[in-house]
């Protein structure tokens, strides 16, 4: 959150190989502040986790293992934010909540970097990184059934109809999401584009692994988002803020 969600999967089938599947993020390449860099330095040994890598950059390898309990030193609930960009929601849930445990998912390295820092600010110990690709993230790194929430804030909405391609909300996310999920956990989605917001609840009310965890035509704000600038910004031009929220169902 504060920064548009930068990975992506397509609606190509899902056993086509990730590093042939197109993807949404621009990595960026600008110079990191002086202080970014020193908490790269500094405090990567403390936050972020080893990501082995396939053929891609940002890719994950097959054989790559996340073990929470391992990473965290204890067993907790465990929260997964997609596009975490500066880390302002990410790090103010792990600061209010260190019963549970935070994993931020970005490629943009300046925004993780300040996330370390702010999170070395607080004093939080119950959150990791992954730089890295989130769709592989979801379907390589992460346990099967271990996560107990999703978050994707405020995604590329990739207004243009020539790039609808690149959104992370379709078909093909139905199953990583479903797989990482344990039973009864949650999916948390918002976005001030009308139009994307209604291409996910499409997308979920058609998905057979999850159901509605809200009445009506939208959820309720989630009050465990924090209100960004960025936020700000999309009502300030004019663009209502859509949520909604769906539940893994039991495994059969």
């Amino acid at each position: 959150m504060g920064s548009r969600t930068l990975d992506c999967v397509t609606d190509e089938p899902h056993d086509v190989p990730f590093r042939k599947q197109t993807v949404s993020y621009v990595r960026r390449s600008g110079r990191m502040s002086d202080a970014q860099e020193r908490a790269w330095a500094d405090l990567s040994d403390t936050y972020l986790i080893d990501v082995p890598r396939d053929v891609a950059q940002m890719s994950v390898h097959a054989d790559a293992q996340f073990i929470p309990e391992q990473a965290y030193g204890r067993s907790a609930p465990l929260i997964v934010e997609i596009g975490s960009g500066q880390g302002h929601a990410i790090v103010h849930a792990a600061s209010g909540h260190p019963e549970t445990d935070f994993l931020a998912v970005e490629v943009f390295r300046a925004g993780l970097a300040r996330t370390m820092l702010d999170a070395d600010k607080a004093g939080v110990t119950n959150l990791r990184l992954a730089e890295a690709n989130a769709p592989e993230v979801l379907a390589k790194l992460l346990p099967a059934a271990s996560v107990d929430e999703v978050w994707v804030f405020f995604p590329d909405p990739w207004h243009k109809v020539r790039h609808n391609k690149r959104r992370l909300i379709q078909d093909s996310f139905l199953p990583l999401v479903a797989g990482a999920l344990r039973d009864g956990g949650v999916v948390r989605m918002a976005t001030d584009w009308e139009e994307y917001a209604l291409q996910m609840r499409e997308v979920f009310d058609g998905g057979a692994d999850f159901e509605r965890d809200f009445t009506g035509e939208w959820a309720d704000r989630f009050d465990g988002r924090v209100l960004t600038a960025f936020e700000r910004k999309g009502e300030r031009a004019g663009r209502a803020i859509h949520d909604l929220s769906y539940r893994r169902l039991p495994r059969v």
